[in-house]
């Protein structure tokens, strides 16, 4: 387990200058477990030196591949030549949600897999059950056990599997899987995240036979077997939308390089919306913000809908906009557990969540501008972790950030990054 940091952020700091995005977390994680699917090597380029990739790196060794990491070069090599295990290890899962995207390669290559429920943040419930019920329709047994999942096949078929709703790890576990599955494999109210179509881009450079990622309809046609491939990842929209915010709500002015501007479009149009300039040219946005914020409404939703992983970091930003800004949260029951955190600095929040809690609320109202005074708070999760470095960012004095590591599982090197573009923070174990 990570050891238990603290953030300590001084206010005032308008953040200026300019950075470059890492590769993406969410699909370097499953570009991963791509290389169950073959005995050949698989090489990635672009992987964020995070841990939530070495945890991914770590099981993957446990069940028998190899895995070379070149921090510096952010090169990563796997060969899964032998499997020497069919247990993903429950200590090494509750960390993160990604290590059951592990369960389709390992049912269509090694036939069974036992695998905990996953971990990750704690934003509410995250059913595999989509997952669990695609893996079904194509012919695995799969039983639930004291919280283990084992599922086994003697060959997975074809299959036409409608999600429930658009999860993107059940869609992409359910692609992998239907690479070496016999027949043809259709997967309905499919996910249509950018992560999704490199995943799908990925594989088909393996050799898969995928059309349609990227869209609610995709199809896979099953081949015999998959070969090694070299794929860059790519770039992390949710890293580029987190400090776009953050260079927004200090009235900074930040050029953002190596992004995909089409990955951040409703991103934009809330930031315009608010009151910040950005420009977009090549693979780079300019952001920078010199007129009051103004209040608005904010949708939390499925891509290409506004990223739920981005309204956390946004409602810090909103709590310095003129109004009362709205903030509907569709994707996960209790995304809201940050608020009561931001309340602790000073911020006019409140949910509409169970007896007047954030529990279970899908709606949040921000009433600003705020006067932010520093105080002590608490990294809940990921996301939250970066909310509170922007609210500690444009409060008065210092903000400490307690198990801020929680940040560091999707973000390398946040403070020497946040430090380039004028930010004052210091890190230290509690």
């Amino acid at each position: 387990m990570s050891a238990r940091r603290r953030m300590v952020v001084t206010g005032g700091a308008r953040l200026t200058g300019e950075m470059t995005v890492n590769g993406a977390k969410n699909a370097a994680t499953k570009m991963m477990a791509s290389a169950l699917l073959t005995r050949e090597p698989v090489v990635l380029e672009n992987v964020p030196n995070i841990e939530a990739i070495r945890t991914q790196a770590q099981i993957l060794r446990a069940l028998g591949a190899i895995v070379e990491y070149d921090a510096g070069a952010h090169r990563m090599t796997l060969i899964a030549e032998r499997l020497k295990a069919s247990s993903i290890p429950a200590a090494l899962a509750e960390k993160e949600r990604s290590s059951f995207v592990l369960v389709g390669p390992m049912l269509a290559r090694h036939g069974m897999v036992d695998a905990p429920k996953p971990g990750g943040c704690k934003i509410g419930e995250r059913p595999v059950n989509v997952d669990v019920h695609g893996f079904q329709l194509m012919g695995a047994e799969v039983l639930h056990d004291n919280g283990t999942y084992r599922a086994q096949t003697t060959g997975l078929r074809g299959a036409k599997i409608y999600l429930d709703y658009p999860s993107h790890t059940g869609t992409e576990n359910l692609m992998m899987a239907a690479c070496l599955a016999d027949g043809t494999t259709t997967i309905l109210n499919a996910a249509c995240d950018p992560e999704v179509v490199a995943l799908a881009e990925h594989l088909c450079r393996m050799g898969a036979m995928i059309r349609g990622a990227g869209t609610p309809k995709i199809e896979i046609v099953g081949v015999p077997a998959l070969h090694g491939a070299r794929t860059w990842a790519m770039p992390d929209r949710i890293e580029a939308g987190s400090f776009a915010i953050a260079a927004a709500a200090t009235g900074g002015d930040v050029v953002i390089r190596r992004v995909v501007p089409e990955h951040l479009e409703s991103v934009r149009f809330k930031l315009e919306q608010c009151g910040a300039e950005v420009y977009e040219r090549d693979n780079a946005i300019l952001v920078r913000r010199s007129k009051p914020l103004r209040a608005v409404e904010v949708q939390a939703i499925h891509y290409p809908g506004f990223p739920t992983d981005l309204q956390t970091p946004f409602c810090a930003l909103l709590t310095q906009a003129d109004g009362t800004s709205i903030i509907h949260e569709r994707v996960f029951e209790d995304r809201f557990g940050y608020v009561e955190e931001l309340q602790k600095l000073g911020a006019a929040i409140e949910t509409n969540g169970v007896n007047g809690t954030t529990k279970h609320a899908s709606k949040a109202y921000v009433y600003g501008p705020a006067r932010l005074q520093g105080g002590h708070v608490r990294a809940l999760d990921l996301r939250c972790g970066i909310a509170l470095i922007i609210a500690g960012l444009v409060a008065e004095g210092a903000t400490h950030i307690a198990d801020f590591q929680h940040a560091e599982r999707g973000y390398e090197d946040i403070t020497g990054r946040f430090r380039s573009l004028g930010a004052e923070l210091v890190e230290t174990d509690e």
